[in-house]
């Protein structure tokens, strides 16, 4: 009978924060998986994605505040985006200080391969949800 007790608090909680969480975390291991198949992260696919977006080069303060993130992390994503052949640096024509990032033919590719697979994924979580995806949505919707 002890044995049992103990198995029911081994059992993570069934409340929906939790659950929610865990379905969370599990989305982003697909998502990291598919976009690792194309030789991307979430990261780098969001900074990918930002400059498509856009439509021409954008300062890398600019896409840090697109991202919602600090400014270091913008150059090191940029740095190793960089490296990969997706983006180049340019120079900001307005403010010879800025530097700006700016996508290539590769980059480009590499974004639309990764839109493919995240597209995949938010299908398949989709798919799950049924007619309920309109409430959970407006739930999702009211924490933001």
């Amino acid at each position: 009978m002890n044995e049992n007790r103990n198995d029911e608090r081994a059992r993570p909680p069934a409340d929906s924060m939790f659950l929610l969480l865990r379905a969370a975390e599990t989305v982003q291991g697909q998502l990291e998986t598919e976009l690792g198949a194309v030789g991307l992260s979430m990261p780098k696919y969001s900074v990918l994605t930002q400059l498509v977006n856009s439509g021409e080069p954008l300062a890398l303060c600019d896409l840090a505040t697109r991202l919602a993130c600090v400014r270091s992390n913008v150059t090191q994503l940029v740095d190793r985006l960089e490296a990969d052949g997706l983006v180049r640096r340019t120079d900001d024509p307005g403010d010879r200080r800025s530097v700006r990032a700016e996508i290539t033919t590769r980059g480009r590719d590499r974004q639309a391969a990764g839109a493919k697979k995240v597209e995949a994924v938010q299908a398949e979580f989709e798919s799950t949800l049924g007619t309920d995806r309109a409430a959970l949505s407006r739930v999702l919707a009211s924490f933001v």
